[in-house]
């Protein structure tokens, strides 16, 4: 009898994110859930869930909610209330969101920080740049609140300054569709989806992607936009390891 001689098998290469630190933009409705206002517990635990799974590739995580689920400053001023004090109004909301989310990384293990760009002392850090990176550096989610601490400024342009602020790869813009239409897809059949923009295409267009100041900040400082659905379990993972989905805006 010979001896069988077995080739060696080739070493398996395991599929590595293509981002090593990322933004990720959630809208405050994005905690709804099914209520249609506030925090749906199911919707934030299943959330901290998503944020778990890419925290445990080693990827750095910036989260920026914004308020909509308690408040809007632009709605607020059409009630009759100044259009400052209504924004202002309205980064609180964000506060309360960002301490949501962190309470419910926490409890899956996923360690947190929580800045503001407002100063709340009892809550929260303020924000501080360098200390901010730091956190990133021992492997902490950092969540971002109060938005820019300006009014007339929404979330999104917060999430592209700190994105470029922080050394971000990308921003996820996670939304309750799964990607950018021409038309509203929850109110037109026939609405075309785009797998690719321009930036210039998002401007052009006014496609509700970001607000003009958020897209044209990306645009200057070359930091991409993925718009994917988060409804659907795992997506924040999949873009984080390449899978072609959503909108790409770059």
């Amino acid at each position: 009898m010979f001896p069988v001689v077995c080739a060696p098998l080739p070493e398996l290469k395991m599929k590595k994110p293509i981002y090593k630190r990322i933004v990720l933009k959630l809208s405050g409705e994005a905690l709804e859930g099914e209520r249609g206002f506030g925090i749906d517990p199911k919707t934030i635990a299943s959330i901290a869930q998503q944020i778990k799974g890419v925290h445990e590739l080693g990827v750095g995580i910036v989260c920026i909610i914004g308020g909509g689920n308690f408040f809007r400053g632009v709605e607020g001023e059409k009630n009759g209330i100044d259009r400052a004090t209504a924004d202002y109004i309205g980064m609180l909301a964000t506060v309360m969101n960002g301490l949501v989310m962190s309470d419910a990384l926490e409890k899956v293990g996923v360690p947190t920080r929580v800045q503001s760009a407002l100063e709340i002392k009892a809550l929260c850090e303020p924000y501080i740049r360098r200390r901010a990176i730091r956190h990133l550096e021992k492997n902490r989610v950092v969540i971002f609140a109060a938005g820019t601490g300006n009014p007339y400024f929404t979330t999104d342009t917060a999430a592209a300054l700190r994105a470029v602020e922080m050394d971000a790869e990308v921003i996820l813009k996670a939304t309750k569709v799964d990607g950018v239409y021409d038309k509203d897809p929850m109110k037109h059949k026939g609405a075309k989806k785009f797998t690719a923009l321009s930036y210039l295409d998002v401007i052009k267009k006014q496609l509700r992607v970001m607000d003009t100041t958020a897209t044209s900040l990306c645009m200057e400082n070359h930091l991409p936009i993925v718009v994917f659905d988060l409804n659907q379990p795992g997506n924040i993972r999949r873009v984080v390891m390449g899978e072609k989905i959503g909108t790409l805006v770059s």
